[in-house]
């Protein structure tokens, strides 16, 4: 469970790691020891870690960091080193953070916020490259640990989005990654206290379901505008989510993380509940996706007015944001018993 490697050389043995570790905007002197990954932490330590199958390395743990997603942000708060982000890009709903989170990542230069219908971000390498970053958190089509190489910039990403999370998802998923961030960024005990913190609140919702909860769900992506539906099978971290809050996913027999289903699948497997998972502000025209369907006043949940919004990284991928989407799923439960 534990996919951190922490490796501690001397000085003259860093030499040889240079060519693989972060050195972006080490030429930069007018950020004194800020320019690069060594940072002001005064160390000669070299940090590793196992991250989408590679061994990222660092010469000290990361003073500047661009981040291209919002999952590891309440990680990065919890570690006490959200001010180290100096840009971000991407959709940061304020609805997944508290108010000091939410300030404070305001104050945070924005490079766009520019993502397609799916939710995927559209920025160009270059940008990303202009910030001197010592990390990159986050991934897109065009930003990517392949496109970073050549500036010697390290990228850290979400194991569900790089496809290297195997088997079924758990909640030791989400305290695998603020375990990693606690290792790269020197804040161990911190990550260990975070982690326990989030354990103790999974199994509070979980000791509040009811002997007598037995509905089923079905976690969906619709596209406004398109008949095209995706589910998310036990390779996502919805599974999880949807299993300590009591409900029986109806796509628990897919073994992949999101697939497309047709609209006579859906209505065959007949959810109760329906959770909608979106990027967009647009809540009533994701919810009508769904009661646009064909045959769709069949299902119970369309019966019911059981569709149930819900932002994306409130489910997915692991992270702490998906602890706070079992709190808010276990309070729509008990409001629709």
């Amino acid at each position: 469970m534990n996919s951190r490697i922490r490796i501690i050389t001397a000085t003259l043995a860093l030499g040889a790691l240079l060519p693989i570790t972060a050195c972006a905007g080490s030429d930069d002197t007018a950020d004194g020891e800020n320019g690069g990954a060594g940072g002001t932490d005064g160390t000669d330590a070299a940090i590793s870690v196992e991250n989408c199958g590679d061994t990222v390395t660092f010469d000290a743990a990361p003073q500047r960091v661009t981040l291209l997603d919002n999952p590891s942000v309440s990680t990065l708060a919890a570690l006490g080193v959200l001010d180290r982000v100096t840009a971000k890009a991407g959709l940061y709903p304020t609805e997944y953070y508290s108010d000091d989170v939410a300030a404070q990542l305001e104050e945070i230069h924005t490079l766009t916020d520019q993502v397609d219908a799916t939710g995927h971000l559209q920025i160009s390498r270059e940008t990303v490259v202009e910030t001197r970053p010592d990390v990159v958190i986050g991934s897109s089509d065009t930003v990517n640990r392949q496109t970073l190489g050549s500036n010697g910039i390290p990228l850290l990403d979400e194991p569900a989005f790089c496809g290297s999370l195997e088997g079924e998802v758990t909640f030791d998923d989400v305290y695998d990654q603020v375990d990693l961030y606690g290792t790269v960024f020197d804040r161990e005990a911190e990550a260990t206290a975070f982690i326990d913190e989030l354990k103790n609140r999974v199994a509070e919702v979980a000791d509040t379901v009811p002997d007598s909860e037995d509905r089923t769900v079905a976690v969906l992506f619709p596209t406004p505008g398109s008949s095209v539906i995706y589910a998310y099978g036990t390779g996502s971290m919805s599974y999880p989510l949807v299993d300590a809050a009591g409900l029986d996913n109806v796509f628990g027999d897919e073994t992949e993380r999101i697939f497309e289903v047709t609209a006579e699948e859906l209505i065959n497997r007949n959810p109760d509940i329906i959770i909608t998972l979106h990027t967009d502000d647009n809540v009533d025209a994701i919810i009508n996706t769904i009661k646009d369907l064909p045959g769709a006043n069949a299902m119970t949940a369309v019966q019911n007015d059981t569709i149930h919004p819900m932002l994306l990284s409130f489910a997915e991928p692991p992270s702490p944001l998906t602890v706070d989407g079992l709190e808010n799923l276990a309070t729509y439960l008990e409001e629709t018993r």
